[in-house]
Order: structure tokens, then C-alpha cells, then sequence
């Protein structure tokens, strides 16, 4: 995807009535075009999050992400660097994750931090304390989902998702493939590259897999909890993981979204 067709997804999930989008990774920080992408969400009246590792923040990115309608998340794991640093796998990332969460509070930019549970040993209710004292006040927490980048220890399917995104959100990926979430990328509804989003969002596939996971969810009994969110963030619309509020993979109540919300 070119920083264009990235441009003509946002206008045409605005043409839509979506109302926010989230830039996630990878690490979106690293993609030479989100200060301009963010802008243009801006531009068309969308709130923006950008999902990051906080670890590469330059002084042009703090100047757009501390503008109005701009929001960040994160992930954190540990209290302890040699712990966090083990399971990010990224030498001196939590000095740098740690020293931004502290900048991003500074500036008053709206922050939200999940605490991924990886393993036993792991001090996550230290780090979710950490945070808490840096002054953090939106903080989840949630499971390894053996899914993407997780361990795998069986094949991804329904079972790893949180059982409320059957409906209300999409994700696009750095190919143009549009899934339901970005969880779900074994179920491929379409791509950008090929057709418009209003195509995808009004064809029969959607619709068709959105049944299909929503008929396994309900054999599956109550929707978990699927935090920490990966989905854009909307103020008061909890369980978070939701898509019927989306721009969330859960909302019930807010607005939104590829499709209208549910009646």
C-alpha cells in the first residue's frame, strides 16, 4: 500500500460514516508517511489512535500526535527491564517505552496501555502498578492470543478471538487484504487494491463471515474480555472489544464504523 491508496482508504471509510481510525503495526512509527497519513484523518473530522511500542518517537511525531483528536496505546509487560526487554525483544525498549509514556502524560496526549500476560513468572501486576504510579489511568490487561506474532500451540481459529468481532470494525493491512479485525487475518474479506471498501463492506463475503463467526461465538457461550485493545479507542463504550460501538473491536454504544450500528 502507497501513502495514495493509504489516503484513499481514509476518505472512503469516511464516505462511510467511520468516525475514527487506528494506525497499528509492525510499528507504525516506522512508516515514513504516518505524520501525513494522521493528518489527513485529521483533515476529514476522524479522531486517530496510532498503536505503538513507543520506542521511536522523533520530535516531528510528538508535534503531530500532541494535536486535538490524536490519541496513543501501548503495550508494557514488566516492571523489570531485563523481563520487558525479553519479551519484546528489543534491547533499551523499556527505558524508551517507559520514558514516552511519562513524555505522552506530560503533553496531556490521551494515553491507554495494555499489560500482556505472557507467562507465570511474569510481574504484570508490577508493571500494571508502575503505570498506574507514573500516572496512567487507562490500563488493561490481557492473555497471549496464539495468533500473529503469539506463541502457537494450535492453528489460529475462532476460539483466539475476543467474540465480539463479528461486527462494527475492519482492518486493512499493508497489502490492501481487509479482516474483520486484525486478529482474524486467516479470514480475508477482500482488498482494497482490488475494489473500493464500500464494495467489501456491502459485499456478500463480509456478511457471510460475520454469520460464520458470530454462529461460533454463540455456541461458544459469553464474549470474553479482549483487552488490551487493539482497536481504536471511544471514550465510554465498554466492553472495549466489541465492534457493535465500534471503532473498538467491542463498542455497543458509539458510533463509527464501516456499517451502521446495530438496531
Amino acid at each position: 500500500m502507497t501513502e495514495a491508496d493509504w489516503t484513499r482508504v481514509i476518505d472512503q471509510s469516511t464516505a462511510l460514516g467511520v468516525r475514527m481510525i487506528q494506525f497499528i503495526g509492525g510499528e507504525p512509527t516506522l512508516h515514513p508517511s504516518l505524520p501525513d497519513l494522521v493528518e489527513h484523518g485529521l483533515g476529514n473530522g476522524l479522531g486517530v489512535e496510532v498503536y505503538s511500542n513507543l520506542t521511536h518517537i522523533t520530535p516531528q511525531l510528538w508535534d503531530v500526535f500532541s494535536q486535538p483528536g490524536v490519541r496513543l496505546a501501548t503495550s508494557y509487560y514488566s516492571d523489570q527491564p531485563g523481563q520487558h526487554e525479553k519479551i519484546t525483544k528489543g534491547r533499551g525498549s523499556y527505558t524508551r517505552t517507559k520514558a514516552n509514556i511519562v513524555e505522552a502524560l506530560r503533553r496531556g496526549i490521551p494515553l491507554r496501555v495494555g499489560v500482556v500476560d505472557i507467562h507465570d513468572s511474569q510481574r504484570s501486576d508490577h508493571a500494571a502498578a508502575e503505570l498506574k504510579a507514573l500516572g496512567v489511568e487507562e490500563i488493561d490487561t490481557d492473555r497471549l492470543r496464539q495468533i500473529g506474532r503469539g506463541i502457537r500451540q494450535r492453528k489460529p481459529d475462532s476460539m483466539q478471538l475476543c467474540g465480539n468481532c463479528a461486527s462494527g470494525v475492519l482492518a486493512v493491512s499493508p497489502t490492501g487484504a481487509v479482516w474483520p479485525c486484525v486478529f482474524s487475518r486467516w479470514l480475508s474479506i477482500g482488498n482494497v487494491q482490488d475494489c473500493s471498501l464500500s464494495d467489501i463492506v456491502n459485499g456478500k463475503r463480509l456478511h457471510e463471515v460475520r454469520d460464520e463467526l458470530a454462529a461460533s461465538f454463540r455456541k461458544r457461550g459469553a464474549a470474553a474480555k479482549c483487552d488490551p485493545r487493539c482497536e481504536p479507542y471511544t471514550a465510554g463504550c465498554h466492553p472495549e472489544c466489541n465492534p457493535s460501538c465500534s471503532p473498538r473491536c467491542n463498542p455497543i454504544s458509539c458510533r463509527p464504523n464501516c456499517l451502521p450500528p446495530r438496531k
